[in-house]
């Protein structure tokens, strides 16, 4: 593994996860060619995706050195910023007359630091099936109770409504096994082995 402190080493483009209280670090060689980093200026914008943009944004600008943008942002800074889901979108700002046109977009998961040891780390999928289950069985706290989905409680949703839910999340809830399973590098368990 490389010094992840190292510039040489930063990746060259956004990544698709990053640890809320971790230091963040990345470069962007490629925009410098149009636009000389002694004319010009890069920024990034964050807006949580959780319906009408989400209540959690920010801005992060990046330094220009050596004529390459480098993205880098403190542990101290992260620490701030909310575990979620979020939408980013890249601007090119003129410097002379602050112009601003948008070279990128994409999303990106903001996730809880491990070192947290009060942080919840389990998905909303799991969170809202957990709840589903514990009031199912009659064991739920009040907090499990009192969760709403689609502006209903859970408290005040028939037994026939609670398992259609319970078996929409458990499915959502597989899928984010499955594709945390491939991500490591495990078998999804979709695949049969056949031995003859």
């Amino acid at each position: 593994m490389s010094n992840i402190f190292n510039r040489s080493n930063y990746a060259t483009k956004e990544p698709n996860e990053l640890v809320v209280g971790d230091y963040w670090a990345w470069k962007r060689e490629d925009l410098s060619t149009d636009y000389p980093t002694s004319a010009y200026s890069l920024s990034y914008r964050f807006h949580c995706d959780s319906g009408g943009g989400g209540s959690h944004q920010f801005t992060i600008n990046a330094v220009e050195a050596d004529g390459i943008y480098y993205i880098e942002v403190p542990s101290t800074t992260t620490d701030d910023y909310n575990p979620h889901d979020y939408i980013w979108a890249a601007y090119i700002t003129r410097t002379s007359d602050s112009s601003r046109v948008q070279v990128g977009e994409g999303n990106i998961t903001l996730l809880p630091n491990l070192a947290n040891t009060n942080a919840d780390l389990r998905s909303h999928a799991k969170k809202v099936l957990d709840s589903l289950e514990a009031v199912i069985e009659g064991r739920a706290t009040i907090d499990q109770s009192s969760m709403s989905i689609a502006g209903r409680s859970l408290s005040r949703m028939s037994i026939d409504e609670l398992l259609t839910f319970k078996d929409r999340y458990e499915s959502e809830y597989q899928k984010e096994v499955k594709l945390s399973k491939i991500k490591n590098g495990k078998s999804s368990g979709n695949t049969v082995g056949v031995q003859f």
